[in-house]
């Protein structure tokens, strides 16, 4: 017998509406900051991972599945219609 052990997806969910999100407005919707500027702050020192890879780039698209993680929390961007 094969046993296949996956691993639970605690993401939250950042639904959108729109086709993509920059990643410092991401980040305001979500409620992790209070002001873009903290936002861009954040993001330039590498404090934001996007699909697992550390980003500075604060107008990063993000789009339907993309994941973004700050503080060991991930944050799922998903749209809806």
């Amino acid at each position: 017998m094969k046993v296949v052990v996956k691993k639970k997806d605690n993401s939250i969910p950042v639904s959108i509406s729109t086709e993509y999100i920059k990643l410092q407005d991401a980040m305001k919707f979500a409620n992790i900051v209070y002001s873009g500027g903290e936002a861009k702050a954040l993001i330039q020192e590498g404090e934001v991972k996007v699909n697992g890879e550390v980003c500075t780039m604060r107008g990063k698209k993000l789009r339907n599945g993309d994941k973004f993680e700050f503080m060991g929390q991930v944050y799922l961007i998903s749209y809806h219609s």
